[in-house]
């Protein structure tokens, strides 16, 4: 899911009813604007704007350009950025491991090797906790079978 799709999908408008002027290519802003603030990327995310600062002061996100006040500006390209980091995530990569791959991305082309590397070995991890998880889904589908036939074996609790 992308960050567009969780806006689409929580009907979070911001202060500026960004929601109201969705694109159908996934960016939130189709009349070309394309410049976010920490507010609005926080509200579009559901990250806490602590938490898009600390992941640009560790190097997990790209350089943020900012205004001419000093205020970051967010694009389309940083939502993309922050909403593959959102699924990096989920797969329990570590934090440094991400960092690792952001630096990774900013070094070039060169390291293509390097990162599928890195995401094979996630997809290996995800593969093996989907594994885990469907073996857990099929003993509480039995537990619930169980129950559901009000057959009352004791259960074993040690």
């Amino acid at each position: 899911m992308t960050v567009v799709q969780v806006a689409k999908s929580s009907r979070r408008v911001g202060s500026a009813g960004v929601a109201a002027c969705e694109a159908e290519d996934g960016h939130l802003r189709p009349d070309g604007q394309d410049q976010y603030t920490i507010s609005e990327v926080a509200g579009f995310t559901g990250l806490s704007a602590h938490t898009l600062r600390w992941y640009e002061r560790i190097g997990l996100m790209p350089h943020v350009d900012r205004s001419h006040t000093g205020q970051r500006r967010f694009s389309n390209r940083d939502l993309d950025w922050l909403a593959f980091v959102g699924k990096l995530r989920l797969t329990g990569m570590p934090v440094a491991d991400m960092v690792t791959y952001a630096e990774l991305v900013r070094e070039g082309d060169h390291t293509f090797a390097q990162r599928r590397a890195m995401l094979e070995s996630t997809r290996c991890d995800v593969l093996q906790r989907i594994a885990e998880l469907q073996d857990t889904l099929t003993i509480l589908d039995h537990k619930i079978s169980t129950y559901a036939g009000a057959q009352c074996a004791p259960e074993r609790t040690a």
